[in-house]
């Protein structure tokens, strides 16, 4: 993900590679908890008393396509800021409701209204492009109560690039306008000829509204209560007023409980357990996006909220035993926008897959290079391999003679562009100085290093793409089987066993008792312990003699910190446990890992990595596993330190407790069959239980119960429909 970010303490070499890195996020001073709601391509971020615009909120407000559209909206009660009560976010993030009280409020030296009297509820929600906001009023006094509402509004129609950090010489023109009684608005004129508008409307009509306040003069009899409605639309013509706010929250959460209606749920015996995957599907859901090519996981909030490929292809991987309608949404967009042409500025050749996009002024104006930007070496070989498996658990040969030549070209880049000295190996360098550095999942400038710190230069071949590109090969040659193409296939058998061979040859480093972290320009290897090897475990292009070696690698204490396994080893030479990408710990690489761990058998390290992350979500808030935390060990009756500006919530870390569950229970999938496979299934010792419902093969589908017995299980099915099978494998 486009990221780097650097917290930690720098070298002056360090601190001036950073400063030319062009898409570094700073991190200035103290950040503030944040809360973020999202609806398709609008997202906002608030803080705890329903505010945004505040010091300590520098990724405050509300945005739509890559444009910040309001920049504040502050609450006050005759000047003064309510006292919070509590703020809660609704259990499938639909809206978020904070509970104020009033001060004590003083006018010339005297006591006008005593604390706690008015109870002031703010609901907040989005939907199609609006933000809508009831604040409702309550007074508990025995006495009547008088008092000044005043609502404080701005926009800048910032580009996220903006907000993230970067300076532009030249902006477009702000202009504000009073429309109605009711009515408040802010046009912007980009550099890019676009008009963006942003319209505020009140109801009822505030006392006074001028652009940028509106000025309420409330009086409440004792007990009465009172509302005032406030919508935010971006891009909204003035003369469409916004539906209603509570028929408009009735249909947002009917879209959202239908949006997610034949997806298989999961019911455990353990509370807490079950409040991560419940945070963790309704996460999902509001990262998911309806796209003209179908729903799409956007990546994260604040910074990512977009397509991103890897992303996506990642997410779509690990829902695919639960939903695999996300992963064809995401196959059936990338195809749509994979690269037809050279472009350096984009890192763009034919057959690429992309790897962000944005839609904001600076993308544009190619300002920033991402207005549909290639950067990435893996989300080609991911889009491919997810191809495969997708197939594979569906049986679906209608999309994948859809996507059949967008994999064709995908593979046409792998063996050309994408391997530009022709040796085998896949591999990256930036075009231009603008775009990113590194171009793996690791994408900060420092990740990508050898054993005495020096950072590697060159066309750089990452460990675990040469994974992807053998599974990616192995699975296409599957599907031009299912098509025909025998030939074909027979061909990218040959290449998938070549490149096993000559992987081995060129990253087992002996000394280290695991694979080089990747190969520099000069074809030197990485010799650093990093979490690549564990993910080239899920891509079966490991020996199992030297998988073993890996696996017990990873449980060491230099790698699992008691949380989960660490992106570096403790010792290396550039490992910080408060780093990006150099020592902290990311959910969804651990997942990746455990389902490596299952393939190969090694069922009791998969139940470690499941219930440090476990323990880790248990202590968050919300119990959400956010993008990252950091690597520190773990230590008795301490939670995990979180890592400051960590997307929350993040698609792959939210997609991480059922990957976790597939790998502990090794479900595989035929479609041909119909049949379903627990593969020497396990449970944690936290999970005495778990209840699937709704797990479908085409048009069948089947409830499970799985009991634990010590370190077996046994199956019991609750319902079947349709044609359907189920077995529990035991296997060496």
């Amino acid at each position: 993900m486009l990221s780097d970010v650097i917290t930690q303490p720098a070298s002056a070499k360090d601190a001036s590679a950073t400063a030319e890195s062009p898409f570094y996020i700073p991190m200035t001073g103290p950040a503030r908890p944040r809360t973020a709601l999202k609806h398709d391509d609008t997202f906002i971020v608030l803080d705890s008393h329903g505010d945004l615009g505040l010091p300590g909120g520098a990724s405050d407000g509300l945005f739509h396509a890559d444009t910040r559209y309001l920049t504040r909206l502050q609450l006050r009660l005759e000047d003064v800021q309510p006292l919070l009560l509590g703020s809660n976010l609704r259990d499938d993030n639909s809206a978020l409701t904070v509970d104020l009280t009033n001060p004590d409020i003083y006018q010339n030296g005297r006591l006008v209204l005593a604390k706690d009297l008015l109870h002031i509820v703010r609901t907040i929600f989005l939907w199609r492009g609006t933000a809508f906001q009831r604040i409702g009023l309550q007074n508990h006094g025995d006495a009547e109560a008088s008092f000044q509402l005043t609502l404080d509004f701005d926009s800048d129609f910032a580009d996220l690039f903006e907000v993230r950090g970067s300076t532009r010489p030249r902006r477009g023109s702000v202009s504000s306008r009073r429309l109605s009684p009711c009515d408040a608005g802010f046009d912007y004129l980009g550099l890019d000829d676009v008009t963006r508008s942003t319209l505020v409307h009140f109801d009822p009509a505030p006392k006074q509204l001028k652009a940028g306040r509106a000025v309420y003069q409330i009086t409440l009899a004792p007990q009465q209560t009172a509302s005032v409605f406030v919508s935010v639309s971006c891009n909204k013509p003035a003369s469409q007023k916004p539906m209603p706010f509570f028929r408009s929250l009735l249909a947002h959460r009917r879209e959202m409980r239908e949006s997610t209606r034949g997806a298989t749920t999961i019911e455990t015996s353990n509370d807490i357990f079950n409040e991560v995957l419940c945070r963790s599907m309704a996460d999902l859901n509001i990262l998911t996006t309806e796209t003209s090519q179908g729903r799409y996981p956007y990546a994260g909030i604040p910074w990512y909220s977009t397509t991103f490929g890897r992303d996506g292809l990642i997410t779509a991987l690990q829902m695919l035993w639960i939903d695999p309608r996300v992963a064809r949404g995401v196959l059936r967009r990338l195809a749509a926008f994979q690269a037809t042409s050279v472009d350096p500025l984009n890192d763009a050749a034919p057959g690429k897959i992309l790897h962000e996009m944005r839609g904001g002024e600076m993308a544009a104006l190619r300002e920033v290079p991402f207005a549909q930007y290639y950067g990435s070496v893996d989300s080609t070989p991911l889009f491919v391999m997810l191809a495969g498996v997708y197939v594979q658990r569906t049986g679906d040969d209608a999309t994948l003679k859809e996507l059949w030549p967008a994999i064709e070209k995908g593979l046409g880049w792998i063996d050309g562009p994408g391997d530009p000295d022709r040796d085998g190996f896949v591999e990256y360098q930036r075009a231009t100085d603008q775009g990113l550095q590194n171009q793996g999942w690791k994408d900060s400038y420092d990740a990508i290093f050898h054993a005495d710190g020096k950072l590697a230069e060159g066309n750089i071949a990452l460990a675990e793409v040469q994974g992807y590109v053998f599974a990616a090969k192995r699975l296409a040659a599957m599907c031009a089987r299912r098509l025909g193409h025998a030939d074909r296939a027979d061909e990218l058998e040959e290449q998938a066993d070549k490149l096993a061979s000559q992987f081995e040859r060129w990253f087992w480093c002996e000394e280290l008792g695991t694979y080089a972290l990747a190969l520099d320009g000069a074809k030197r290897p990485c010799k650093v312990r990093s979490s690549n090897a564990g993910q080239l475990l899920f891509t079966g292009i490991v020996r199992h003699d030297r998988a073993r070696l890996v696996a017990t690698d990873l449980m060491r204490p230099h790698f699992f910190s008691g949380w989960g396994i660490r992106t570096i080893a403790c010792g290396e030479p550039r490992y910080n446990p408060m780093s990006y990408h150099d020592g902290s710990i990311w959910p969804h690489d651990n997942a990746l890992i455990t389902l490596g761990l299952a393939c190969y058998g090694f069922k009791a390290a998969v139940e470690n990595v499941f219930k440090g992350l476990f323990d880790a979500a248990a202590y968050m808030e919300l119990r959400r596993l956010p993008e990252l935390f950091c690597g520190f060990p773990r230590e008795r009756r301490r939670g995990p330190t979180l890592y400051p500006v960590a997307c929350a919530p993040q698609a792959w870390a939210s997609a991480t407790p059922f990957t976790l569950l597939e790998a502990a229970l090794g479900i595989q999938f035929d479609a041909d069959r119909h049949e379903i496979r627990l593969v020497n299934p396990r449970l944690p010792p936290f999970l005495s239980e778990v209840v699937l419902r709704d797990v479908r093969i085409g048009a069948s589908s089947i409830d499970l119960r799985v009991r634990r017995h010590g370190e077996g299980v046994s199956m019991e099915v609750l319902r079947t429909d349709g044609r359907i099978q189920v077995s529990i494998v035991l296997a060496r």
